[in-house]
C-alpha cells in the first residue's frame, strides 16, 4: 500500500513539474512579445492559458485520490495540501502571462517610449524565484525556499525604480501618460508573480517543517 502511494507522490511531482514548465514557457513567450511587441507571440502566450488549466485540474484530481484513497500520514497530508495550495498560485502566474499579453496587444501600435530595460529584469527575476520555488518543493529544499522569499525584495525594489521612472516620463511629457500606465501595469504584474512565488515557497515550508513561514 505504502509503496503505491509513494508512486503516486512521486507522480504528483512530476505534474507539478509538468505544470511548472508550461507556466515557464507561457510567461517567456509574454515577456518576450511584451519586450519586442510581437502581436502573434502575445496571441500564442494566451492561447497556452487553457492548457495550464487543464494542468491545474489533473494535479487536483490527482491530490484528492491521495487523500481519499489512501491513509498519509501527518506529513504526507503537508505535502499534498501544500500542493493544492501551490497550483493555485500557479494557475495565477500562469494568468498574468495572460495579462501581460493583453498589455502588448493594447501597446502594439506605438514605438516604446523608452527602453524596457528594467522591467526585463523584472522578469528574470521572477522567473528565477518561480523556478527555484519549484525546485525547492521537488527536492525538499527548505534553503531555497527561504532564498525565493528573500528574493522578492529585488522584484519589489525593481518595481519601485519602474515606477519611480515612469513618473518622470509622464511629468516630461503629458502625452506619454497612457502608455507609462500601461507599463506600470505590466511591471506590477510582475511583482504580483513574484508573490506568487514567494507563496509556493512558503507552502514549500509548510510542506516540509509543518509551519507556513521561515
Amino acid at each position: 500500500m505504502r509503496n503505491r502511494f509513494d508512486e503516486q507522490l512521486a507522480q504528483l511531482n512530476k505534474e507539478i513539474i509538468s505544470m511548472g514548465g508550461m507556466i515557464e514557457q507561457a510567461i517567456e513567450m509574454a515577456v518576450d512579445a511584451l519586450i519586442h511587441q510581437d502581436v502573434k507571440k502575445a496571441r500564442i502566450a494566451m492561447d497556452s492559458d487553457k492548457e495550464i488549466d487543464h494542468q491545474e485540474k489533473t494535479i487536483e484530481n490527482l491530490c484528492l485520490r491521495l487523500l481519499l484513497q489512501q491513509q498519509p500520514v501527518a506529513r504526507d497530508l503537508r505535502v499534498i495540501s501544500a500542493a493544492l495550495k501551490m497550483i493555485t498560485d500557479m494557475e495565477r502566474i500562469g494568468d498574468h502571462a495572460v495579462d501581460l499579453s493583453e498589455l502588448t496587444l493594447v501597446m502594439a501600435g506605438k514605438p516604446y517610449m523608452k527602453r524596457l530595460e528594467h522591467i526585463e529584469q523584472m522578469a528574470k527575476e521572477t522567473m528565477v524565484m518561480l523556478i527555484s520555488s519549484l525546485e525547492a518543493y521537488v527536492n525538499k529544499n527548505l534553503e531555497q525556499a527561504k532564498q525565493v522569499i528573500e528574493h522578492d525584495d529585488i522584484v519589489d525594489d525593481l518595481f519601485v525604480q519602474v515606477k519611480t521612472e515612469l513618473i518622470a516620463l509622464i511629468h516630461q511629457n503629458a502625452d506619454n501618460g497612457e502608455q507609462a500606465a500601461d507599463l506600470l501595469m505590466a511591471a506590477k504584474y510582475f511583482e504580483r508573480i513574484g508573490d506568487h512565488a514567494t507563496n509556493i515557497a512558503e507552502w514549500v515550508i509548510f510542506s516540509i517543517t509543518g509551519k507556513h513561514k521561515a
